[in-house]
């Protein structure tokens, strides 16, 4: 039986080490293939652009190939996406909000999409500071930042920066902390601290004075809609949340003439900072 327990103890705690020293390729699933003529034309989108224009292997995302359908009356938005695949997959925001008025920038993490840089958290929040700043200054104000699963990680800790003058943040799905996501999910591991990456939303969110947009899928099962719940009640004023009933984490709508997308931007815009 002894030396059963000292196999058990063992095996656990080589399981332990194993998942310590992998964790960021258990954690980001990046597409790393490069902009091509072929897949900046995606399904479910406008044709793409990458941005900054004539920037080469040094984009930071993309933008509407063509800029002049619909005039961004209503500021800049800069979208960051969830965990799989790359910015040019997430075309449904072009289609959404442009035709609302919003000039919207698809920001590209650093190791995904073909470019170049390193996977996590720091490495993604400061190149989301960067990116957001250019976008403001090329394209003008007001500033959003709509963040999806992983992204909302990203753009909470944006939009904590107080040099940023964000009027107004939207998460999708989002979590209250990361360490507290993985320990419900990985319960017999020691995961909350095992994890170099936090993106603590809760903290983030409340060092940002400006209103909060939560949207909750329901019956979701990467982010237990829990989680997305505790986020939203430690948030202070202003703030609203949005249920989409029987959505799981990829299946919310996000056809363009769904009627949220107006319900979320109009009360951003009602209660901008």
């Amino acid at each position: 039986m002894r030396i059963l327990l000292l196999c058990l103890i063992g095996g656990y705690l080589l399981l332990v080490g194993v998942i310590a020293l992998n964790q960021k390729r258990m954690l980001y699933f990046p597409d790393p293939t490069p902009p091509s003529v072929d897949n900046l034309r995606p399904m479910g989108g406008p044709a793409l652009a990458i941005w900054p224009a004539a920037s080469g292997p040094a984009f930071r995302g993309y933008v509407s190939a063509d800029s002049t359908v619909y005039s961004p009356t209503r500021g800049t938005v800069v979208v960051f996406h969830g965990n799989a695949g790359s910015a040019r997959d997430r075309g449904y925001y072009l289609a959404a909000l442009e035709r609302r008025g919003y000039r919207v920038v698809l920001a590209e993490y650093p190791g995904y999409g073909g470019r170049a840089g390193e996977l996590g958290e720091a490495s993604f929040v400061a190149d989301g500071r960067e990116t957001a700043r250019r976008a403001l200054a090329e394209f003008g104000g007001p500033l959003w930042l709509w963040g999806e699963s992983l992204g909302a990680g990203a753009a909470a800790a944006v939009a904590a920066d107080s040099t940023l003058p964000v009027a107004g943040v939207a998460l999708i799905t989002p979590w209250d902390s990361l360490p507290e996501l993985a320990q419900a999910l990985y319960w017999y591991l020691p995961a909350r601290w095992l994890l170099l990456d936090r993106y603590d939303n809760r903290t983030h969110l409340n060092q940002y004075p400006g209103p909060v947009a939560i949207l909750v899928a329901e019956r979701d099962e990467i982010i237990p809609a829990g989680h997305s719940q505790r986020l939203y009640e430690t948030l202070r004023e202003p703030k609203r949340r949005w249920f989409f009933p029987n959505a799981g984490h990829n299946g919310w709508p996000i056809q363009p003439t769904a009627a949220w997308w107006d319900e979320v931007s109009d009360w951003l815009n009602a209660t901008r900072r």
